[in-house]
This record gives C-alpha cells, structure tokens and sequence, in this order.
C-alpha cells in the first residue's frame, strides 16, 4: 500500500492549493482518512479528518478554509485549501486508519509555504 501527497509549493499569503493524496493497494475496514500537518519545531496535527460517511471535522484554524474530500473513483484524497496564511506553512501528510488493522497508513509529504 502507497499513499502519494502531492500539490504543496509556495503560495502568498490569501492564496489556495489543493493537496491530492493517491492511494495504491488495498487497504481494508478504512474507518477514517486525513490530513495532518508538521510545521518545523512543532509536533504532528491533525488538520481534517473525514469518515466513511463522508463526516467531515477541522481543525478550529482550518474551518471555513480548507475542505477535505475523497473521489473513490481515482482513490484520491483532496485538501482544498483557500485564503492561506504564513502559519499554515508546514509539511502535509495524507493518512488512512484502517479499523481492521489497527494501524495508520501515511504518505511521504508534501511541504506547504505561504509566503509572500
């Protein structure tokens, strides 16, 4: 199983990206997917979250800026983010919870600088 972040790069400050996470492989029972951050010095968080029923949750500095969605078609995992600000910089990483195993899968990374 893989998970592929892509989209990151250098935006200014009110700017947007969509980050896309690709999954290849199969992985049962997903429970839950999402988007965490890590800005330098600081620990992991998680920035949106989306369940099986499509039941979406953020961050409290991410709602009504960013929008976590799935195209199962493509088994790709979006983050739309809009109206981006210096603190948002941060590597983004795409993970899956599988129920069944217990476990979480994550992606490599995609690194995020708003700047201007």
């Amino acid at each position: 199983v893989q998970l592929q972040a892509s989209g990151g790069g250098l935006v200014q400050p009110g700017g947007s990206l969509r980050l896309a996470c690709g999954v290849s492989g199969s992985i049962s029972s997903i429970t839950l997917m999402g988007w965490y951050r890590q800005a330098p010095g600081n620990l992991r968080e998680v920035v949106a979250t989306l369940a099986l029923d499509n039941t979406a949750g953020y961050i409290d500095s991410a709602k009504g800026r960013f929008t976590i969605s799935r195209d199962n078609a493509k088994n790709t995992l979006y983050l739309q983010m809009d109206n981006l600000k210096p603190e948002d910089t941060a590597v983004y990483y795409c993970s899956i919870y599988s129920g069944r195993e217990k476990r979480y899968y994550w992606g490599q990374g995609t690194l995020v600088t708003v700047s201007s």
